[in-house]
């Protein structure tokens, strides 16, 4: 035995499987696989919480609930999470991070090792352009197996189940692996490039291989005729029935009822459903999308070794002409031409002239100044580092004027008092800071239950409002405005 790292660590990725909540959890991953499986390789939490809430078992289940799980199967490596920023409006939005989860490689695997537990076949990646050849040519000899016996008949719809299900599983592995990560890294090195033309020339094959058979197996299923089906489906279930087994039994309506969803399987991917794409276009779309994903990846590399193999030719051929200079003034002369401006830009400018003079020149006069910044988003201005200053002086003067102010308005205030009592049908022309004191101390009265409140200074007074739909008009500096008939009362304070 040969120990590694592999061996010895512990597989995290299959706590799911026996934690506590192992309901939700396997549900969970179920949804990703069944996701997965149809090219929806990434979903958000809102969708998880969606497809958990329309099984009746988890009609309680609550969306702080589905973010703890996903949280805990992220946590256990069985699903990668991306921070989602393409819809982000604020900063607000950002902050809540929205997330996207993905299942990761060994979850795939569990859980395609936990549908072959529950009776399910799986098999390796490829994409075999011979397995859509033998599905057509098992579509088209239907009318001939639906009169031979049992037996012949049954084989021949193993060999079509089984065909398809290599067929479906292994393109799904293949596709997956040309879109991960890893793949992505791979495309954009140099090694690549001989790697590309084999990977291009295998998908196409297969391309060519599905559509020489994709129509005729479309076009079969579609006028698959019902008297044939129906005695393939009897010989089938009684061929099953026949089969003795000692674990287990098995009933009429179980095999017919598999053989009605694997029937129905391959007929959704090849001829689809109603208003729906078919599993075999969807394919043929992601295929060629790849392809032209590699042929770009492949355009960039070549540019960036012809851009290089351009630039040393460059070097070379200037190296040649220094070499040929006779002496250093030549050889400064010729570091001018090739390495300064040959037409240099000028930048035309409204600059604040310090003089009108027309016989001054423009070296005489200070220079226009441009800052230029990058358009980069990674851009940030160089912060400086400066000594705290010493602000005492600053704040006492500040304090002092505003304590000068308070008074001066406290003054104002008192004289707009009579006997104890401002009313406003009475004041005279306001200054704006004095209607804004007023106006807060209505405010404050309202608050309260009892329409009393007290100053900045301390003083309590009452509000008193007058009575129906009595108005008066306060005028003020910069205008005049309507409003109920109010007045305060100042109260005295009992020692």
């Amino acid at each position: 035995m040969q120990l590694s790292d592999k061996l010895i660590r512990p597989v995290t990725e299959t706590k799911y499987l026996n934690a506590d909540n192992v309901s939700r959890y396997r549900c969970i991953m179920r949804i990703f696989f069944e996701n997965y499986e149809k090219f929806k390789y990434w979903l958000y939490q809102e969708e998880v919480y969606e497809e958990m809430i329309r099984n009746p078992l988890f009609s309680d289940y609550r969306p702080q609930q589905c973010q703890q799980d996903l949280e805990m199967l992220t946590e256990w490596k069985n699903l990668h999470t991306i921070q989602d920023t393409r819809k982000v409006a604020s900063i607000e939005e950002f902050k809540n991070r929205k997330y996207r989860y993905q299942m990761s490689e060994y979850s795939v695997e569990i859980e395609r090792l936990v549908i072959r537990l529950e009776d399910m076949y799986i098999e390796g990646s490829s994409l075999e352009p011979t397995l859509l050849e033998r599905i057509r040519r098992s579509i088209e000899s239907v009318s001939e197996i639906a009169d031979r016996d049992s037996e012949e008949v049954y084989t021949w719809w193993t060999y079509l189940n089984n065909d398809f299900v290599r067929l479906n599983q292994n393109y799904q592995d293949y596709i997956r692996d040309l879109n991960s990560i890893r793949a992505e890294e791979m495309m954009r090195t140099r090694e690549f490039l001989v790697f590309k033309d084999r990977l291009i020339e295998y998908l196409r094959s297969f391309i060519k291989g599905l559509q020489r058979n994709i129509g005729v197996i479309e076009e079969q299923l579609r006028l698959f005729d019902e008297d044939a089906k129906e005695k393939i489906f009897r010989k089938v279930t009684d061929y099953e029935l026949s089969i003795p087994r000692m674990d287990a039994e098995v009933s009429e309506e179980m095999i017919e009822q598999k053989i009605t969803g694997r029937f129905q399987s391959i007929y959704d991917w090849f001829a689809g459903r109603e208003g729906q794409d078919s599993e075999a276009a969807k394919l043929f779309d992601v295929t060629n999308d790849i392809i032209r994903r590699i042929t770009r990846y492949a355009a960039q590399l070549s540019e960036k070794n012809a851009l290089g193999a351009n630039r040393k030719e460059e070097y070379r051929k200037v190296a040649e002409l220094f070499l040929r200079c006779k002496d250093t003034e030549e050889a400064h002369k010729m570091s001018a031409m090739v390495f300064g401006l040959e037409r240099p830009q000028h930048l035309a400018g409204d600059p604040v002239r310090e003089t009108d003079s027309m016989n001054t020149g423009v070296y005489e006069e200070k220079p226009l100044e441009i800052v230029l910044k990058p358009r980069v988003r990674t851009y940030r201005e160089r912060s400086y580092r400066s000594a705290i200053r010493e602000s005492a002086e600053q704040k006492q003067e500040t304090r002092r004027m505003m304590i000068i102010r308070q008074k001066e308005e406290a003054e104002k205030l008192k004289g707009l008092e009579r006997d104890g009592r401002i009313d406003f049908s009475e004041l005279p022309v306001l200054e704006p800071r004095l209607r804004e004191i007023l106006l807060k101390w209505i405010s404050d009265a309202l608050e309260s239950a009892d329409y009393s409140a007290r100053t900045d200074d301390g003083r309590k007074f009452v509000l008193e409002t007058g009575l129906g739909e009595e108005k008066c008009v306060v005028r003020c500096e910069d205008g005049n405005f309507t409003m109920p008939k109010m007045t305060i009362v100042f109260q005295e304070e009992e020692l």
